[in-house]
């Protein structure tokens, strides 16, 4: 099964690198940014067929060393 896991900060954390894309885009006369929030994309895939089982494994693998749960969130979406 394939996976896809989005890893985003939490509204209200600082985002330093987003400010800076945000000032880059603004400096190369991108139009229109208000704002930039960056993050991490996981593509993954995993044996097995067993759909709730994937799900759990990959739960678990993001809240041990995907993301800081502290100050990111992050979504999981089973691709197949």
């Amino acid at each position: 099964m394939k996976a896809r896991v989005t890893v985003t900060l939490k509204t209200g954390i600082l985002d330093p690198q987003g400010k800076a894309i945000e000032g880059a885009l603004k400096s190369l006369g991108v139009d229109g940014v208000a704002s930039v929030r960056q993050g991490k994309v996981f593509d993954i895939e995993l044996a097995g067929a067993d759909k709730a089982k994937v799900e759990a494994a990959l739960k678990d693998a993001a809240d041990k060393l995907l993301a800081n749960t502290v100050i990111e969130n992050y979504a999981i979406e089973m691709k197949g």
